[in-house]
C-alpha cells in the first residue's frame, strides 16, 4: 500500500476514526473532572561544610567536592522513616510515615549543592506545612548522622534558604494536557483500528480492487459498476423512474459493455447471477432488461429463481402463472408472457419442489430457445451459484452468465468459489457488475452523471427531451409523447413530456454548449 491507498482507508474509516477521537478526548476530559486536585510546595536548602575561619582555597574546594558528593545521598534520607515519622506525629497528620513517604521528592540541582524538597497535597496550606516541617526535620536527621561520635557539631550543615509557600494553582489535574493526550490516543487508536479493519477485510469495495482480484485470478473482467442508491427497492427500474440518474447511466455503460463482449458471436441469452443471495441479482437483471430495450430491441426477462423468485413482486406482476406452468405443459410460452412496459416478462411460475431437477430438464433449453428465436435478447435470472445447482445446471442452454458481486459484502474468496463452481460445469463467464458501489470508492466519477443532466431550463428551440426533432427544430407539443412498443404490440406506459432517446442522440446540454461555440 502507499501513501494514497492509506488515505484512501483513513477517509472511508473516518466515521470510526471520528467516534475514537472522540471518546479518547472524553475521557480525557473525564479524567480531569473526576481527579483530586493535588498541590505542591517547595522548599530549598543549602548544604555547606563547615570549617575553621582559616580555612584555605584547597580546603574549600576539597569541601564543595565533597558537599556535592554527599549530597545525592541526603535527597533519599528526605522520605526516610527518620524524617516521616516525626513529621507525622508533630502536625498530627491523619496518616501514615509511609504514606508521606510517597508524597515526599527531593531533587538535587547538577553540579551544586542545593535541594529541594517537594511535597504534594490536597489542601495546599497543609502542603507547605508539610513541606516546612519536612525541611526543618530533614536538616536536623543530616546533621546528626554526620556528627561524629566524640564531636560535639557537625561538620555539614543543612539550611533552609527558601521556604515552601502555599500554591495558588494546583500541579494536577492539568486539562490541556489530559484533553491533548486523549485526543492523541483516541486518534490513534481510531487509526490503528482502520487500518486493522483494512487488513481483516476481505471484501471487495471498488471496481479496482475487483478488477486487480479478477486479473491475479485469471477470471473475467469487470463490465461495469452499479452505484449504491437508498431508493432502488421504490425505483425497481432505474432508465424508467429516473431516466437520466446515476444508476439508469451505470446499466447503460453496462450494456455498451456487453456489446463488446464477443464481437463475433455476441451473447442472446445471458443469465445474471451472484454468489450468494442478497447481492441484488435480480435489481441487475430486471434493469439490464429494461436497458436493452432503450435501443428499441425485443427483450424478454426470465426469472428462473425457482426458491426465492421476485421479480414478479417487483414488477407488480402475476407470478403463479410462468416458467413453471410452461415447463409442465400447462400452458403455451405465448400465453403466460407478461408486459413490463418496454420488455416482455417470464415470471417463475408456482415454486415447485424440485427445482434443480426442472431446471435441469430439456424442456427448460427448448422454453429458451424458442424465446432465443422471438426476442432479440432474453435475460436470465437464475438462482446463486453457491448455496444450490440451480444456476449451474441451465449452462447448456444460455450463452453466458454475468456475475454479480456486492461492494463491501461479497468476499474475495466467494468471488473465487463462484466462479470456479461455473467453470466447473463448463459455463462461459462474460463478466462480473459490482453492485452497490460506493461513489467514494469509485473516485468520485460518478458525480459527472449529475453534472451533465439535461436542463430543466431548457432554451425555447428545445421544449422537452421529447421534443427534439431532426434537423434541429422542435416537434409540436402533445402533452405526452409516444411510447415505445413492446415485443407483443402493447405500449408502453405514458409518461408526461418525456421520450427515451437513442444513445447517440445529442442531449440538450450538448447540443446548447455546440451552438455556444
Amino acid at each position: 500500500m502507499d501513501l494514497r491507498d492509506y488515505l484512501r482507508v483513513l477517509t472511508r474509516r473516518w466515521c470510526a476514526i471520528t467516534a475514537l477521537t472522540l471518546l479518547g478526548t472524553a475521557a480525557g476530559a473525564l479524567v480531569t473532572y473526576t481527579a483530586v486536585p493535588e498541590y505542591r510546595a517547595d522548599a530549598k536548602l543549602f548544604v555547606r561544610l563547615q570549617g575553621g575561619t582559616d580555612a584555605d582555597t584547597a580546603q574549600l574546594a576539597q569541601g564543595s567536592l565533597f558537599t556535592q558528593a554527599r549530597v545525592q545521598s541526603y535527597a533519599e534520607v528526605a522520605s526516610s522513616p527518620l524524617v516521616t515519622r516525626h513529621v507525622v506525629k508533630t502536625l498530627k497528620l491523619g496518616m501514615s510515615p509511609t504514606q508521606l513517604s510517597r508524597r515526599i521528592s527531593a531533587t538535587v540541582q547538577p553540579d551544586t549543592v542545593l535541594l529541594r524538597l517537594s511535597v504534594t497535597d490536597t489542601r495546599p496550606k497543609r502542603a507547605a506545612r508539610i513541606s516546612n516541617a519536612v525541611a526543618e526535620r530533614f536538616a536536623e536527621v543530616v546533621r546528626n548522622l554526620e556528627r561524629p561520635v566524640s564531636a560535639y557539631e557537625s561538620p555539614v550543615r543543612l539550611s533552609v534558604t527558601e521556604p515552601a509557600a502555599v500554591p495558588s494553582a494546583p500541579i494536577s489535574p492539568r486539562p490541556a494536557v489530559n484533553l491533548a493526550l486523549g485526543l492523541l490516543a483516541g486518534l490513534a487508536v481510531g487509526v490503528g483500528f482502520a487500518l486493522v479493519r483494512e487488513a481483516l477485510d476481505t471484501t471487495v469495495r471498488s471496481t479496482q480492487a475487483l478488477t486487480e482480484f479478477l486479473a491475479g485470478y485469471g477470471g473475467p473482467s469487470v463490465l461495469g459498476s452499479i452505484v449504491y442508491d437508498s431508493q432502488a427497492t421504490t425505483h425497481s427500474v432505474a432508465a424508467r423512474d429516473d431516466m437520466h440518474g446515476l444508476r439508469a447511466e451505470n446499466f447503460r455503460q453496462l450494456r455498451t459493455s456487453l456489446q463488446f463482449v464477443d464481437v463475433d458471436r455476441p451473447p442472446k441469452v445471458i443469465a445474471v447471477t451472484s454468489p450468494l443471495s442478497g447481492e441484488g441479482k435480480s435489481s441487475v437483471a430486471v434493469n439490464l432488461a429494461a436497458t436493452l430495450a432503450e435501443t428499441g430491441a425485443s427483450v424478454c426477462l426470465v426469472d428462473t429463481d425457482l426458491r426465492r423468485p421476485s421479480t414478479a413482486r417487483t414488477l407488480g406482476l402475476v407470478r403463479d402463472a410462468g416458467l413453471t406452468t410452461a415447463l409442465i405443459g400447462q400452458a403455451e410460452v405465448e400465453q403466460v408472457l407478461q408486459s413490463a412496459g418496454s420488455f416482455s416478462v417470464l415470471t417463475s411460475g408456482s415454486v415447485p419442489p424440485n427445482p434443480t431437477e426442472l431446471l435441469g430438464s430439456t424442456q427448460l433449453t427448448t422454453v429458451l430457445h424458442a424465446l432465443a428465436e422471438k426476442f432479440d435478447h432474453v435475460v436470465v435470472d437464475t438462482a446463486p451459484v453457491l448455496p444450490v445447482a440451480d444456476a449451474s445446471v441451465i449452462a447448456s442452454a444460455v450463452d453466458g452468465y454475468l456475475l454479480v458481486v456486492r461492494a463491501s459484502r461479497t468476499s474475495r474468496a466467494q468471488v473465487a468459489e463462484a466462479l470456479r463452481a461455473l467453470r466447473h460445469v463448463g459455463a462461459s463467464v462474460l463478466g462480473t457488475v459490482l453492485n452497490m458501489a460506493s461513489s467514494k470508492e469509485e473516485h468520485g466519477t460518478y458525480g459527472y452523471a449529475y453534472e451533465y443532466r439535461p436542463q430543466t431550463h431548457a432554451p425555447s428551440r428545445f421544449t422537452r427531451w421529447g421534443g427534439l426533432v431532426r434537423g434541429g427544430r422542435p416537434a409540436p407539443s402533445t402533452g405526452t409523447a409516444p411510447a415505445l412498443p413492446t415485443p407483443g404490440g402493447e405500449r408502453d406506459v405514458q409518461v408526461a413530456g418525456a421520450e427515451e432517446a437513442p444513445d447517440d442522440a445529442p442531449s440538450p446540454v450538448t447540443a446548447e454548449r455546440s451552438a455556444q461555440r
